[in-house]
């Protein structure tokens, strides 16, 4: 039987909020009978959008994680109270006239996606818009405002959905808790995982330029990890290395400059790497320095052969 998943995109989310807006828009002072109770103007956020930084400056990466009810298929919620039901389309309800009174549900969630309205006095979470999907729509209101496609529902066959899941590298929050969600997240890594990155220049006797074109290695031990090549801004960056486990070392070469190798001991967060700066050789800068004034010399030369074509000299 087909079920729906949502399928969160980090890497294209914008943090505009839109999908965050869209859910108020349907919910606020609107009542869906078998569905959910209307939501509160304030506090809740049934689709909230978590910020991150990682690094420091000059390299730093913020990225954004809409999170909303997991729509679990192990869900706790469900144990905690006959007033939750998941349906066969692997939709989690909260019955709005069941959950009366039913505060403790609220910490049922073991990812804070379940709210409590003190005015009406019931437990409240995203419906991922079952009204909606029943009525023939086929996408929540979250997914059709995203103007990136961060967002995407997807009714499909759990073998189908698994072919997805490897194909696509997605992960589920927290893993650990066996819940077995119903969200999935691609690029997950920008939350979860550590970058080593920095800046390769050169002090071309005073002059410090932007190093272009050196080759930086990752290591761990004896093990050669990954290789980049610095870009035009002299910046390179290694990705998706997991927290605490343990020292690296990054080994940069640049032809003509020579080689420097840079520690970085015990990872346990993001690190921008103090700029690693490359000293131009004396026979380099004096070589540098004829080519620059031979250069512009013939640029001379040829001025002043145009301009004499141009008075007929």
């Amino acid at each position: 039987m087909k079920t729906w998943h949502l399928v969160i995109d980090v890497a294209q989310c914008e943090d505009c909020n839109n999908c965050s807006l869209a859910c108020k828009d349907e919910h606020v002072d609107n009542d869906w009978p078998g569905y959910s109770c209307s939501q509160p103007r304030h506090g809740h956020r049934w689709m909230d959008v978590v910020r991150h930084e990682r690094g420091q400056f000059p390299l730093i990466d913020v990225a954004y994680r809409p999170t909303t009810c997991m729509q679990c298929q192990n869900a706790p919620c469900t144990k905690a109270s006959d007033a939750v039901e998941r349906r066969k389309d692997g939709i989690v309800i909260i019955n709005p006239d069941k959950a009366k009174g039913q505060k403790e549900l609220v910490k049922a969630c073991p990812y804070n996606a379940i709210w409590w309205n003190e005015e009406q006095n019931v437990a409240q979470k995203c419906t991922l818009c079952a009204h909606l999907l029943d009525d023939g729509w086929t996408k929540p209101r979250c997914v059709q405002a995203c103007p990136t496609g961060a967002l995407k529902a997807m009714l499909v066959e759990e073998r189908e959905m698994a072919r997805i899941v490897a194909a696509e590298r997605l992960e589920v929050l927290q893993p650990e808790l066996n819940t077995q969600p119903r969200v999935y997240y691609k690029n997950l890594y920008r939350f979860s995982d550590c970058f080593i990155g920095g800046t390769v220049e050169v002090n071309n006797e005073g002059t410090i330029d932007c190093a272009e074109g050196a080759v930086v290695t990752l290591y761990q031990g004896q093990t050669r990890l990954a290789e980049a090549v610095t870009d035009n801004y002299g910046d390179f960056k290694f990705d998706r290395l997991a927290k605490n486990t343990g020292d690296y070392s990054v080994v940069i070469e640049l032809p003509g400059y020579g080689r420097q190798t840079v520690p970085v001991p015990a990872l346990v967060a993001s690190i921008s790497l103090v700029p690693i700066r490359f000293e131009m050789p004396p026979d380099e800068f004096v070589r540098a320095s004829i080519e620059t004034a031979d250069s512009e010399l013939d640029n001379a030369e040829q001025s002043d052969d145009r301009v004499s074509k141009l008075v007929g000299l």
